[in-house]
């Protein structure tokens, strides 16, 4: 697919929304290198947006010029309702950060580290002491609050990292591939982390190259590549924009899979599991007509099953070409998806 494709959220981002981020044109180059060539995003406040992308996409430098730590080349943006350009200091003001590698200072305790953000943000004495508790215990770290972060794991150095950028209460979280290098079981508490941010109304600007992470944390996910976003939208959406996806019916009774098989012509035969396969995008459209039309001729299934493509997928078509030495080894691909409804 060489133009972008925009897809339309049902619910959730639709004109009266508002928006957390927004951006329009946005281009960013380094010398001869164009990094961002025309970005275009919307953000919905509360919600969690994924940026994918090969290595040197351009995922980072979106962040930070997002985030008012590298300056655009061109385009207008907008976060938390304040200009970039304009206004950088209040988009500061709303916004939290945590990059790709670890802002703890490991010489001294998580204690303190959350002590010296509370400063930072010319907290009281008395207000910092407060919140670097409550963070300390919502991020279960109290009882490693006074040894040295040098001596904490992967997953508490992550942990002590956002709730060093939360010291701010900002309403706006850029996580800049927060799991890389985690062990399954951190990078499951950190999703759940982020799901609880937005259940407090948080924003989460979050860019990833574990393609299962975006798939169970985003409302809507945008692919860039070669500094345009090659697509976006949910992950259902941009599941149903690969081929590949099928629905299976399956058959107990040889009359009725003859029957079916005369019918459905599209359909691909496996004469021994009694099954047909058809092509299909897996809508409620699509599935809606295949169960009136047996309904109809009063053919019955045993078994209907929908089969879509996953966001592995969909990154390796829209990136075709593209450079991906960092991406998840095959452990960490989650299966091509399937769903019984019948």
């Amino acid at each position: 697919m060489s133009s972008s494709v925009m897809l339309t959220s049902k619910q959730g981002d639709g004109p009266a929304s508002p928006a957390a981020i927004s951006a329009v044109g946005l281009r960013k180059s380094y010398r001869d290198k164009v990094v961002l060539d025309g970005v275009d995003l919307r953000i919905p406040a509360g919600s969690v947006f994924a940026l994918l992308g090969p290595n040197g996409a351009g995922k980072t430098t979106a962040v930070k010029i997002l985030s008012t730590l590298v300056t655009a080349d061109a385009g207008t943006v907008r976060v938390g309702g304040h200009d970039l350009a304009t206004d950088p200091q209040a988009v500061r003001a709303a916004i939290g950060v945590t990059g790709q590698f670890s802002a703890v200072d490991g010489l001294i305790t998580g204690e303190e580290n959350m002590l010296l953000m509370a400063d930072l943000h010319h907290l009281s004495k008395t207000e910092g002491r407060r919140v670097t508790a409550e963070l300390l215990e919502r991020f279960d770290l109290s009882d490693a609050a006074k040894k040295p972060a040098q001596s904490y794991s992967g997953g508490m150095k992550r942990r002590l990292d956002i709730a060093m950028t939360l010291v701010g209460d900002p309403r706006i979280i850029f996580l800049d591939e927060p799991t890389t290098g985690l062990d399954p079981r951190s990078r499951h508490t950190m999703w759940q982390i982020i799901r609880e941010l937005v259940t407090g109304g948080v924003t989460v600007f979050l860019t990833t190259q574990y393609l299962e992470e975006a798939d169970q944390l985003a409302d809507r996910i945008a692919v860039l590549n070669n500094g345009t976003i090659a697509a976006e939208g949910t992950a259902e959406e941009l599941k149903r924009l690969i081929p590949g996806g099928h629905v299976r019916l399956r058959f107990s009774d040889p009359d009725a899979y003859r029957s079916a098989t005369l019918a459905l012509h599209e359909s691909t035969r496996d004469d021994d599991s009694l099954a047909l396969q058809i092509p299909s995008d897996g809508s409620q459209r699509e599935l809606r007509s295949l169960l009136d039309w047996l309904d109809a001729t009063g053919i019955e299934a045993d078994e209907l099953t929908v089969h879509t493509p996953d966001l592995d997928d969909v990154f390796f078509a829209l990136t075709a070409g593209a450079d991906t030495p960092g991406r998840p080894s095959p452990s960490s691909r989650p299966d091509q998806s399937e769903e019984n409804v019948r």
